[in-house]
């Protein structure tokens, strides 16, 4: 499928099976993911995207062929492909471990090519291996939802109360960690969405409501996965002084004005920007000890325009997943 430009539904198209250049495999696509930021991709939201390109950045795939260099995959090795493609490695950011901040780096189904496809072409080194047992549709999620999940967990430290502000894909992976890790968490959704709701509460959630009302007791932290920018004032409103607010999505609407008593106290703001190949290291080693059961509406690869639309219209529970 065919990203060509903005505001476009994506287009079928036939194209020869890529070949793996130096360090690249080959890989037959088992399931790719339905991102929030393929969303943004194809509604204009993201800047300079490589034209045409095949979205998906949650790519769960099987080894066919090598190129030449390769020694850490091997043919029919199951492996999955994230957000982060390439980096420089020579920037600073780089040399400091903040690959994620690097200003030359490529990213997979943006200015890469992606994985609503059935064949797709990956780097090595930005490459995860991935178990056999689990259905792939069922890991797909980990790796976009699941690792900028993670790291956005990482981001709010030692944060024992945990408000997730929009309950879908990220939220409900977050949750089952949290929940294994004994830590209460808090779910806000739009206001009427008694099904997300519910849904958080089925996993566990210790409150669940509209992101306009308070929570039974101050938040630790925050976790913002909704790309919606009044979400900040009213995160910081719910959080304990000392407290954080974390905006974890790539895009979000303006942030609003909003006093600065809301902010004091040394409550912190921030963002999270992609994600490091030492957090994927770190998230599968988290999820291989964690009882994460991913709930994923399987769609077949044809299909991703009418998967994309239900995503932006708040229809799916848990992650939605192109299976071609």
């Amino acid at each position: 499928m065919l990203f060509e430009a903005p505001g476009a539904p994506l287009r079928p198209a036939e194209r020869p099976v890529p070949q793996p250049a130096a360090g690249q495999v080959l890989l037959k696509v088992e399931a790719c993911g339905v991102c929030r930021t393929d969303l943004h991709l194809v509604d204009g939201e993201l800047p300079n995207p490589l034209l045409p390109v095949v979205p998906g950045h949650e790519i769960v795939g099987r080894v066919v062929a090598l190129g030449p260099g390769v020694t850490a995959f091997r043919s029919g090795q199951r492996v999955g492909v994230p957000w982060l493609g390439w980096t420089c490695g020579e920037c600073d950011y780089c040399r400091a471990g903040q690959e994620n901040l690097c200003d030359a780096a490529r990213f997979t189904g943006y200015t890469l090519d992606g994985g609503y496809a059935e064949y797709t072409v990956a780097d090595q080194r930005y490459c995860f291996a991935l178990p056999d047992g689990p259905s792939a549709a069922g890991l797909a999620p980990l790796l976009c939802a699941g690792l900028i999940g993670h790291r956005a967990l990482t981001m709010a430290g030692d944060a024992r109360r945990v408000g997730l502000y929009g309950f879908g894909a990220a939220a409900h992976i977050v949750a089952q960690v949290l929940r294994h890790q004994g830590r209460p968490f808090y779910a806000f959704t739009r206001a009427g969405d008694t099904e997300s709701q519910r849904f958080a509460r089925e996993l566990g959630a210790a409150w669940a409501g509209a992101s306009a009302e308070a929570p039974p007791e101050a938040l630790d932290a925050a976790l913002i996965f909704a790309p919606a920018g009044e979400l900040v004032p009213a995160a910081l409103r719910r959080v304990r002084k000392g407290g954080t607010v974390v905006c974890a999505g790539i895009h979000m609407s303006d942030i609003p004005a909003f006093p600065y008593d809301i902010l004091w106290g040394e409550r912190v703001l921030r963002s999270v920007a992609n994600l490091t190949r030492a957090d994927g290291t770190r998230f599968f080693e988290i999820a291989a000890a964690t009882p994460i059961a991913t709930h994923v509406q399987p769609w077949p690869l044809e299909a991703a325009n009418e998967a994309l639309d239900a995503l932006r219209r708040g229809a799916i529970q848990g992650a939605a997943v192109l299976v071609p």
